[in-house]
């Protein structure tokens, strides 16, 4: 099976990193997730409702969408916290990636652990930098709204290809594709990883800042 790969790109400063993610990685799992699952038989379901909030974002012009569930939302919130704290360790600006990858699990005989086989990779690299003033933050904040919304855009188009997904397990094996652990969603078996840049490129620095300059020369 081949693995698809996405990547992702944002510049946000320290403050703006924890929406920043939440907003792609719960547009992502929007699409990536399923009502419960209720067999009636072998082979025979139904599949319940996902529930949806709107989120507005407090340093970011920008609001979206997510599944309502709070479980799923907490474990979220945890990863990007972890994250966030991790790139908040380097210094004013750095960088780097966090990703979700959705897998599946192929069962092994005894007394191998099963295998499991990733079939799509979203890779979200994040760029930090420190602004001057409030009239730069008032601006990045503009602009950082404005590259999510172009970001999301992206996810949907990806998502609604007609590519490769898991097909729809039976009642035996429901959970090699499902994370069948939360009580009122389903989303695709996943798992968040992400790793740490110790300084910022000056490149991805230097156009920010070059992009506030000309917004404030307007």
């Amino acid at each position: 099976m081949n693995c698809r790969s996405e990547v992702l790109e944002v510049t946000v400063e320290a403050r703006q990193v924890e929406e920043a993610m939440l907003a792609l990685l719960h547009t992502i799992l929007l699409h990536r997730s399923t009502g419960k699952f209720h067999y009636k038989k072998e082979g025979t379901y139904s599949i319940g409702t996902v529930g949806t909030l709107d989120i507005d974002c407090d340093f970011i012009d920008f609001s979206f969408v997510r599944v309502s569930s709070e479980e799923l939302d907490r474990v979220i919130r945890k990863a990007v916290s972890e994250f966030k704290d991790a790139l908040s360790n380097t210094g004013s600006d750095g960088m780097g990636q966090i990703s979700l990858e959705f897998y599946q699990k192929k069962k092994s005989r005894w007394p191998f652990s099963d295998e499991c086989i990733p079939w799509e990779v979203w890779s979200i690299k994040v760029n930090v930098v420190n602004l001057a003033n409030e009239q730069e933050r008032q601006i990045c904040r503009e602009k950082v709204g404005e590259k999510l919304g172009e970001k999301v855009i992206n996810v949907v188009e990806v998502i609604n290809r007609h590519e490769y997904l898991p097909k729809m397990p039976t009642q035996s094996e429901v959970d090699n594709v499902f994370d069948t652990s939360l009580k009122d969603v389903q989303p695709y078996l996943y798992k968040i990883t992400y790793q740490i840049t110790d300084c910022l490129g000056t490149s991805v620095s230097t156009t920010m800042r070059r992009l506030i300059k000309d917004t404030l020369a307007l």
